[in-house]
């Protein structure tokens, strides 16, 4: 019978160009089994019917020589030269498989076929030939065992290296310079090696000292991995002297402490008393744990001063990442880098989060983007070969090394063994020198170890007893370093013994010990936080714009040149905003939103905006970006406005949440000067980002002390579109409030959120706002607004609609369902129903409902939502209401109208969604 299309498909690697791969992994097979891939040798076995095969490499041999023995063979140098330049490319390719990376030597010995001469039809005879190939060595002579020995010490000693995969010609050639024909990249001199030994001293010196003072406390120490201290400083260092200004850096908490201390020039007398908790705190300002916390200062390089900035994280891991990112672009943009040199970043990883968190995906998906590319990163992967307890190669991963991940990116990967202190400082050297040249991400995987458990009361033997048999008895990365300088005579026993000695007594008394710390720190390029630390709220902040003002810059930006073709709908769009503009027509919502802009960039107010459809607006009610439909270009009207780096900047982002919500939170928290707004297509789906909601833009500032006037745009509302497109999840958002955190607004019309975004900017307390913004509203000709509106007044907090009569209830509601029950009071012509808009639920309008509901007469309030009764806003603001209604409104009745209780925010269908809302705005007014 013949096969189907499916099967035939399902088969189709077994043939054409496969051929010779398969051909490869079946002599591995036939070697070792248990040395491929499971499902390879399943398949393998599959094919054997019971029988053994023997290797083909007989029968392949046999047959070429046949074909010798018939074709005669013009130029044999030729070929053997070409057999040649195959290994030298099998070097290049998969030298780092076989590279002494791995300090513990537990890394299974794997036998690399392409390695081999006879893979190549080289032999041992051809090891006295001498060849002269075009791409190694710019085509010296040398004999083939001389080619073998130099190819081996560039790809086969302590650094391993993966650039072969990367498409750029260029990019390969220019690793293949920097890497071939030395026995190292780079040479150190001895006073250098002398330097080097003196950090990995001082960083193993840091651990012994904290583990004696404070014996059984958690600090996650270095011990095992003290090589990255050198590490870090020629990162730094290399930098500096290449014209950088700035660095951010973020790390987990392994090593945190040590490079506060030893690389940073945090005071010892600072740590310990974090160790010692002798500090008060409050419920607003709880702190953290002290490897959580960041830090800042200046470092001399010969570049000149350097301000080295470290990050805040929680144990959340990678989740600083992005944070880190946008901050490096807030910083770029302040300073106009457009080179990106200025300002770079340096994010240190854990092995195991590395290959398995999905914000690592996401942030390198980020790194070429228009929106947040920062011109290349310095990841560090701290690789010490295990997952808290979990072993890597059999349950954290499915890929030969955590790093692979970034081979998506085409990043080049650097393994380097960290018990090799000067081979961590020649790749960070090489990392800085690729970064600079190229403007990408650069992967250095330091292998290392952890000498300890997870944490300092850890026992590890319970889990990795052979893994930490062989830590136990193996020496420090200090000592092996210093018995070979020892043996080559560069350092003597007693300056070893100096280094220890004088590093105990620094941090005895408590003092610096930091290599270049600057003790006259240039303030010039530090950012002055002071408006925003100490904001003035005696006086008042004024959003109204004169309407003279307002016309003069709308009118600007809502002009096109004649020969710009818009596309048709768009036209009539810009075509209803000028007749806005002359009071011609009511405001909707994406005209105020623009004149917001527009009026902000104009009083010298930067605007950035990103969001996965924000150019055009996921409701298409935006349309910031215009293009032209001859050339396809794009054109931002209100780019007209800017001012060296106080622009307009809206972007389309990924279709990613929680990595952007990051770089924006990062941006926002690092320059306070305008308005950042990130926007969800639908609020539903900010849920993606909860981590950085919890641990960043809600508690930042009660743990670190960190403010941040991040704007949220939550699309939210129920208008019969499926428990995925209805609600952003306003109770999450109400629960985390706490000691005025952050602002939580639902704004009902167009003036409203003209005046809120402008205040959100103008007003220097930087608190992040989260805004649910509407759908159906957008162009409901009930949810309008007068030109005269963003000339008067303020934002308001909260809204009355007087009865006709005097009122026998009193609704309280906010958002959309505000709109149903006018509808449908109008409808039946209630009269005694007073409507209350809370526009904002956070913090509280505690001193206007108070004022509103002291003069009344009812005693009937109702609180109505159109979410369930269990989500929502009732059940973290009922408290409150019924607070101020206990304080005015003695023998008050306070009742709640909702969708009933349920696990999903919303139904999937039409006519459940109309049935339920009816019902919610029936019940709503019956008296």
């Amino acid at each position: 019978m013949s096969k189907s299309i499916e099967e035939r498909l399902r088969e189709s690697f077994k043939y054409g160009g496969n051929s010779e791969f398969l051909e490869t992994l079946y002599e591995e097979y036939l070697t070792d089994p248990d040395n491929i891939k499971p499902e390879w040798k399943n398949y393998f076995d599959s094919i054997q019917n019971g029988k053994n095969d023997i290797s083909h490499k007989s029968i392949t041999k046999q047959f070429r020589n046949y074909k010798v023995s018939k074709i005669p063979q013009v130029n044999s140098k030729s070929s053997k030269s070409s057999d040649v330049q195959n290994l030298i490319n099998a070097y290049r390719r998969r030298g780092h498989e076989v590279a002494k990376i791995d300090p513990l030597n537990l890394r299974k010995a794997k036998e690399v076929p392409d390695l081999n001469l006879n893979f190549h039809d080289l032999n041992e005879a051809d090891l006295k030939e001498s060849f002269s190939i075009s791409n190694f060595l710019g085509s010296k002579t040398m004999k083939l065992s001389e080619i073998i020995s130099s190819i081996s010490k560039s790809y086969t000693s302590s650094l391993g290296y993966e650039f072969m995969h990367i498409m750029s010609s260029k990019t390969r050639a220019w690793f293949i310079d920097k890497i071939e024909g030395k026995d190292t990249p780079y040479d150190f001199s001895n006073p250098e090696k002398e330097h080097i030994l003196k950090r990995v001293v001082d960083s193993e010196s840091l651990e012994k000292f904290l583990a004696a003072k404070y014996p059984g406390a958690k600090r996650f120490g270095l011990e095992g991995g003290e090589s990255l201290v050198p590490l870090l400083d020629t990162v730094i260092e290399e930098l500096g002297s290449k014209g950088a200004k700035e660095l951010v850096m973020g790390m987990s908490h392994r090593g945190r402490l040590n490079v506060l201390i030893n690389v940073m020039g945090k005071k010892p007398s600072e740590l310990f008393t974090e160790f010692d908790e002798d500090f008060e705190q409050d419920d607003a300002h709880t702190g953290d744990v002290k490897y959580h916390l960041g830090y800042s200062s200046n470092i001399l390089t010969s570049g000149g001063q350097v301000h080295v900035a470290l990050g805040s994280n929680p144990s959340h891991l990678e989740v600083v990442n992005s944070v880190v990112l946008g901050s490096v672009r807030a910083r770029q943009d302040r300073r106009q880098d457009s080179s990106m040199t200025k300002v770079v970043p340096i994010l240190m990883h854990g092995d195991a989060s590395f290959s398995a968190q999905g914000i690592v995906m996401e942030i390198l998906q980020l790194s070429q983007t228009r929106a947040f590319g920062v011109g290349g990163t310095i990841h560090v992967v701290i690789n010490n070969q295990i997952g808290f307890t979990t072993s890597v190669k059999e349950d954290a991963r499915s890929t030969d090394y955590c790093t692979d991940v970034a081979k998506m990116i085409d990043a080049p990967i650097i393994h380097v063994n960290g018990d090799d202190p000067e081979a961590c400082v020649m790749a960070a050297k090489l990392a800085v020198e690729y970064r600079h040249e190229f403007k990408k991400d650069i992967i250095l995987d330091f292998v290392c170890y952890r000498r300890r458990g997870h944490n300092e009361t850890d026992e590890p033997f319970a889990t990795q007893p052979l893994m930490y048999k062989e830590i136990t008895s193996k020496d420090s990365v200090t000592d092996l370093y210093f018995k070979k300088l020892l043996s080559k005579g560069i350092v003597e026993e007693d300056k070893y013994k100096e280094f220890k000695k004088n590093y105990r007594s620094h941090m005895e008394k408590g003092e610096t010990v930091a290599e270049s710390l600057a003790t006259d720190p240039d303030e010039s390029i530090h950012f002055d936080w002071t408006p925003y630390l100490e904001p003035d709220m005696t006086r008042s902040y004024p959003t109204a714009v004169s309407n003279e003002s307002l016309k003069e810059t709308m009118k600007n930006v809502l002009a096109f040149d004649k020969d710009f073709l818009m596309q048709k709908q768009v036209g009539k769009l810009y075509e209803e905003r000028n007749h806005m503009l002359s009071g011609d027509l009511p405001l909707n919502w994406g005209f105020a939103e623009m004149a917001a802009y527009a009026t902000l960039l104009k009083d010298g107010f930067p605007v950035r905006v990103t969001g996965q459809d924000s150019r055009r607006g996921t409701f298409s009610h935006r349309h910031l970006v215009v293009k032209d439909q001859n050339t396809g270009e794009g054109f931002v009207p209100l780019s007209k406005l800017n001012k060296g780096n106080k622009k307009f900047e809206i972007f389309d982002s990924l279709l990613s949440e929680e990595a952007v919500l990051g770089f924006e939170y990062g941006y926002a928290s690092t320059w306070p000067e305008g308005l950042v707004i990130w926007e969800a297509q639908f609020g539903d789906f900010v849920n993606v980002a909860q981590v950085i909601i919890d641990q960043f833009i809600v508690s930042a500032e009660t743990k670190w002390n960190r403010l941040s006037g991040l704007t949220l745009f939550l699309p939210h509302g129920y208008e019969g579109q499926g428990p995925e497109h209805s609600s952003c999840r306003l109770e999450r958002f109400l629960q985390l409030c706490a000691h005025d955190n952050i602002q939580i607004c639902i704004p009902t019309l167009p003036a409203q959120i003209f005046h809120l975004l402008r205040k959100q900017a103008i007003n220097p307390s930087r608190k992040p706002l989260v805004v649910l913004t509407p759908k159906s509203l957008l162009r409901n000709p009930q949810a309008t607004s007068k030109i005269e509106d963003l000339s008067n007044g303020t934002f308001r907090n909260i809204i009355i609609n007087k009865s006709k009569n005097l009122p026998k209830r009193v609704v309280f509601c906010s958002g959309k369902v505000f709109f149903d029950l006018q509808d449908e009071i109008n409808k039946l012509k209630v009269k005694n129903i007073e409507l209350v808009r809370l526009e904002q639920l956070y913090p509280f309008p505690e001193s206007e409902l108070k004022s509103y509901t002291r003069d009344l007469k009812c005693k009937d309030f109702l609180w109505v939502q159109e979410e369930p009764k269990n989500m929502g806003a009732w059940f973290m603001i009922r408290h409150r209401l019924e607070e101020i209604l206990n304080e005015t409104k003695k023998g008050f009745r306070l009742n709640v109208v909702a969708r009933n209780s349920s696990a999903a925010p919303a139904g999937g269908y039409q006519k459940y969604h109309f049935k339920r809302q009816k019902e919610i705005v029936t019940k709503a007014l019956e008296l």
